[in-house]
Parts: C-alpha cells; structure tokens; sequence
C-alpha cells in the first residue's frame, strides 16, 4: 500500500497530489527492481497493490512514460522499460551537454556552502569505495554529488532538467549496470577534478572536467550494456 491517504474525492489537487507521490513510489520500485524491467504493469493489479484510484495511477504512468521508465503500446498495456542502447547513448550526450554547462555555472556562482556539500559527498564516495563498492553516485539529492553541482549552478532550467528529468532515468540504468570493472576509482579521480575546478573558480575546467567524466561513463557504460546484451543472448 501506498503510505498516502487518496484525495482523489477532493478535486484536481488531490489528484496531482496523489499521483506525484504514487510517481515517486513506482520510480523508486522500478529503480530498485521491485518491478523487473520489461514487466507488465496491470492497472487493477497497480492500484490495488498501491490503494489508489485509476485517474492518479493512469497519471503517473504517463508520466514515467515521458521519463522513459515505462512504455506503453496499444493491445499491450504499460511495462517496465528494458534497458536500451539507443536512449543510453541519447541520454548521456545530453548529459554531456547540460552537466558541463552546470559545472561551469556552479565555479561561477557555488557558495561557501555549496563547495562544502561537494567535499562531503566527495568523502563519502570515496569511503564507499575504500569498503569495496563503486560509491553511491547518483543517490538522494543532498548527498548526490551531481545533483548538488546542479543546485549550485543557480540555474532553475538546468536544477529541473538534471534533477527530474534526468535524475530517475540515470539511477535505473546505474542499478543495472553497476559492476563495471574500474569504474570506481575512476569516477572518485574525475570527480576530484571536478571539485577542484570549481572550487578554483575556474569555470572552463570545470566544464570539460565534467565533460570528460561523462563521455567517460557513457563510453563504459555503453560498453557494459553491448556485454549484457550478448552474454543473455549466448
């Protein structure tokens, strides 16, 4: 069941309410593999599991179709995406793009404050690595390294597009694709560089810094979804 009382009785609010927050609840589902990739999602099956009406549920799916977490197709109903090579490559050169502006805006304007947020959650990608995992790169906003360079680029646009957007697409292929050999310490290297750059205020490196980590991922993690690929096929 959904941890919300339903609304929907209540006008359009109560139903953009409720269906925001059954959004966020089937993200973090799909994200987690609690709804497998490529799985049916049956309306009655959904709502009776989440307690909600059909309206906020239909909403929210269409929404995580705009998101790319879902398809839908006629005679077929909605499903769970599967991963993709296409919308990986389109997704991360897009990334490229936004997040090197973001990293050049936040050398720019980050405070005290901001670059002290980064430093923290540099710390803990690196702990997490020293006990032998890759490091939580994409997590919670106020501890994800990413999404607080786009808070600090004081840019509304950008803190949209990089935190909601983007931000579910990106952890549901990272749980997918987490075992990439060297990836780790690689991406502990380039955020370090990152940091540096803007904590130096200089905006040019920050943004091919940025620029750089991400063609670096997209390459790897392309790489790693064509084995995926041919090992389920073998």
């Amino acid at each position: 069941m959904l941890d919300i009382v339903d609304n929907t009785g209540k006008g359009d609010d109560g139903d953009r309410t409720l269906a925001q927050q059954l959004f966020r609840r089937l993200s973090e589902d799909i994200i987690s593999g609690e709804l497998p990739a490529g799985s049916k999602l049956s309306e009655p099956i959904l709502a009776k599991r989440y307690g909600v009406s059909r309206g906020p549920l239909r909403e929210a799916l269409n929404r995580l179709q705009g998101r790319l977490l879902v398809t839908q197709a006629p005679h077929v109903g909605a499903r769970v995406a599967t991963l993709s090579a296409q919308v990986l490559e389109e997704t991360f050169l897009v990334r490229e793009a936004l997040e090197g502006m973001a990293a050049r805006q936040a050398a720019e304007r980050a405070s005290d404050a901001d670059i002290a947020a980064l430093h923290r959650a540099y710390a803990r990608h690196v702990a997490a690595a020293r006990e032998g995992g890759d490091g939580p790169v994409w997590r919670s906003g106020d501890e994800d390294f990413h999404v607080l360079i786009a808070r600090a680029s004081r840019n509304p646009t950008l803190i949209q597009m990089l935190t909601e957007d983007f931000y579910q697409l990106v952890r549901f292929y990272r749980s997918r694709l987490v075992h990439i050999r060297g990836r780790g310490a690689r991406t502990i290297a380039e955020h370090r560089r990152i940091l540096e750059a803007i904590e130096d205020r200089d905006a040019d490196l920050a943004e091919m810094q940025m620029r750089r980590h991400i063609a670096a991922a997209r390459q790897q993690w392309s790489a790693a979804l064509r084995n995926q690929e041919e090992t389920a096929q073998s």
